[in-house]
């Protein structure tokens, strides 16, 4: 007889969840929202604003190649911890000070504790899955959701109180660390971190470099098109939660393409509809159009690490997961770093609906080169975990 229980790991997997709310929803999507007051608070250019975003991307960096040290000295769950405190205390900072130079440490400094989280909590969810099964993974990327919809139902109505909004994305970010800090043992303190395996995973690497440098473009300006184009706060609110509560249902679209469909096809799925929904947002700043456009962007984005993730599952040892999780986040951030400075540079030049075309082509780039790829050998095949390899 079937049995009416939730797959294993699918609680720990949605308290680690909270780790990607943080992380991403706070301390990395919010700022979009943000972005419109800040600038004309401090009298920000667009380049200067997409620069902000790229100190983020440029902390996310540097905490993607410290990750792998931070792991092998204090273990996988202590680093989570760890990265979700500072990542708290990075928000609240955000908050002090009006200061160029400042804003770009503080965001700086969250990019960097976000990595972290966002690496250590992708191992632990990995963990957390039996068999071929990858919804414990798309479980805890889709936490993003969380952290969206919670920004974006409560910041626009801050309205030019930025300083505000960053101290309660602090103290949510705060009850998410106490929340998910049991959600894992710390069990594996002397286990090693083992090594980046990229020889099976090179076409993957590429497109999510491609991926990383569009996506974050649409989610970074996607506020500031709407205001130039006069949208009601009422509309920003219910764009952004639209977008949010789709990324929270993403893994039942999901999780069963990314597990059963062979090779990059879901990945390349994901791209496609995802580089679509932003040149959707491009035909018309419409309410209806524009929640069409952050449905279709938010059922994919952060689809899109959750595919990667299984995919370095099913192609690598257990052990060594949280190295190449290590080297795929470098990548994005690599992408991500450069993205809204970029997109920001060309929109000074054009309009900011150049910022939504830069995602929709470069995700375009992205899904199309993952088409070319034939499967691997051990896709979908997941690798043994430490304890059935001992």
């Amino acid at each position: 007889m079937a049995s009416d229980a939730p797959p294993a790991g699918l609680w720990p997997a949605a308290r680690l969840a909270l780790g990607t709310a943080s992380a991403l929803g706070f301390a990395r999507f919010a700022y979009g929202l943000l972005l419109p007051a800040m600038r004309d608070d401090l009298n920000w250019t667009l380049a200067q604003a997409g620069a902000v975003g790229t100190a983020n991307g440029l902390g996310y960096l540097l905490g993607a190649l410290l990750t792998t040290a931070l792991v092998r000295r204090l273990g996988v769950a202590t680093a989570f911890r760890v990265g979700m405190a500072l990542t708290a205390a990075s928000l609240a900072m955000t908050a002090v000070s009006g200061d160029y130079l400042v804003l770009l440490a503080v965001r700086t400094l969250s990019g960097a504790t976000g990595a972290v989280v966002f690496i250590a909590g992708g191992v632990l969810a990995s963990r957390a899955a039996t068999g071929s099964s990858t919804m414990p993974i798309t479980v805890y990327f889709a936490g993003t959701g969380l952290g969206i919809m919670v920004s974006g139902v409560t910041v626009p109505l801050l309205g030019a109180h930025w300083r505000l909004a960053w101290v309660g994305l602090g103290a949510a970010a705060a009850l998410a660390t106490l929340a998910s800090w049991t959600a894992a043992d710390d069990d594996d303190r002397r286990v090693p971190a083992g090594r980046a395996r990229l020889r099976p995973l090179r076409v993957p690497a590429l497109a999510y470099l491609l991926f990383a440098a569009g996506y974050i473009a649409y989610i970074t300006f996607l506020s500031t098109y709407l205001a130039d184009r006069h949208a009601s706060v009422v509309q920003v609110v219910l764009t952004w939660t639209a977008l949010g509560t789709a990324v929270a249902a993403a893994p039942a679209v999901w999780s069963r393409p990314i597990a059963e469909w062979p090779g990059t096809r879901a990945l390349a799925t994901l791209l496609a509809v995802l580089a679509g929904g932003a040149a959707l947002a491009l035909t018309s700043s419409a309410t209806p159009v524009a929640l069409a456009s952050a449905l279709a962007y938010g059922a994919t984005f952060m689809g899109v690490p959750a595919a990667i993730t299984a995919l370095i599952r099913a192609r690598t040892p257990a052990v060594d997961w949280a190295a190449t999780l290590a080297v795929f986040t470098t990548v994005f951030a690599a992408g991500q770093t450069a993205g809204p400075w970029l997109a920001g540079l060309v929109a000074d030049h054009t309009s900011t609906a150049a910022t939504l075309g830069w995602t929709a082509v470069l995700c375009t780039a992205a899904a199309a080169l993952t088409l070319a790829e034939r499967p691997a050998a051990t896709d979908h095949q997941p690798q043994p975990t430490e304890g059935a390899r001992s």
